[in-house]
């Protein structure tokens, strides 16, 4: 059975945030490869956008706050209530073991899906909201060949460039003198 419409994209979007590559072309890398990264800073952010086709990955400010909380954490803690459940089902460790059993994984896994919750986010948010470019038709990103104009069914439209008026340009401030 072959997929087709949006369960195809959805699946392709995924499979190429699991692999960290951008969701529109699915060549290039979302982040700095492992062997490129010298900080933590570079582990975490993602690039600014794809070099080939030129999706931005990061469009505002705060932007990957929900793949930090929703899905980093969230992820880390249903990984964290299955340890704990396997642990306090099989093995009744005392309290310090069982902690240590189970926040130890929850921090390195979070650490290491910090890069897999953001690629999965800008997935999601492209295939939801796909911010895409325009071909200039309709008011796109070219420049439209037609002057704009005012029409009463809508608010107003950008005139163009606006017009001096010759004799509102005179200069009337006053000029400093100077004093010998």
């Amino acid at each position: 059975m072959e997929r087709t419409g949006r369960g195809k994209t959805i699946l392709s979007y995924l499979g190429r945030a699991l692999m960290l590559r951008c969701p529109v072309c699915g060549i290039t890398h979302i982040f700095l490869p492992f062997f490129r990264t010298r900080s933590l800073r570079d582990w975490f952010t993602p690039l600014d956008g794809c070099p080939r086709c030129g999706y931005p990955y990061e469009r505002e400010p705060g932007y990957f706050l929900a793949s930090t909380w929703v899905i980093n954490y969230g992820t880390g803690s249903i990984l964290g209530i299955f340890i704990y459940v396997i642990l306090e089902s099989f093995y009744h460790l005392d309290i310090v073991s069982l902690l240590l059993a189970v926040l130890s994984p929850i921090v390195v896994f979070n650490i290491l899906f910090a890069r897999h919750s953001k690629s999965i986010f800008i997935a999601l948010d492209h295939f939801f909201d796909p911010h895409e470019k325009d071909s200039g038709d309709e008011g796109g990103n070219l420049p439209n060949t037609h002057p704009p104009t005012r029409d009463s069914d809508g608010p107003a439209k950008p005139l163009g460039a606006p017009v001096k008026d010759p004799k509102k340009s005179i200069d009337k401030t006053p000029k400093p003198t100077a004093i010998y």
